[in-house]
């Protein structure tokens, strides 16, 4: 796997907005956000793609969904609702290929998203 950007914000090499972290997980504001809250949460342990997930990666890939619910009834929207979006490889969005769940809460989300 490449050292990709993820990697360098959980090593610390390069800043981030860092708003959630358990011993499994990092959660940090997307630079370019797709809705007034957008948080990527990404696992410690790297994963590049859900497609490259094994059956041993269940316990994360759990962790990585409660971490994103646990910040939003925190943040106090859960109430109210939010999406959580997995990109997976090119064709699915994804640009960083270290597995992570988007957050987007704080507006009413339609489909197909925009």
């Amino acid at each position: 796997m490449t050292d990709t950007i993820f990697a360098k914000i959980i090593r610390r090499d390069i800043p981030a907005n860092i708003v959630f972290e358990n011993g499994d997980v990092l959660g940090f504001v997307d630079l370019n956000p797709q809705a007034p809250v957008h948080v990527l949460f990404i696992p410690k342990r790297a994963i590049a793609t859900l497609d490259d997930a094994a059956p041993a990666d269940a316990e994360l890939l759990g962790k990585l969904l409660l971490a994103a619910a646990e910040y939003a009834r925190e943040q106090g929207f859960a109430k109210d609702g939010y999406r959580t979006v997995i990109n997976t490889n090119s064709h699915g969005g994804q640009t960083v290929y270290h597995i992570h769940v988007h957050l987007l809460a704080g507006r009413q989300m339609t489909w197909p998203p925009g």
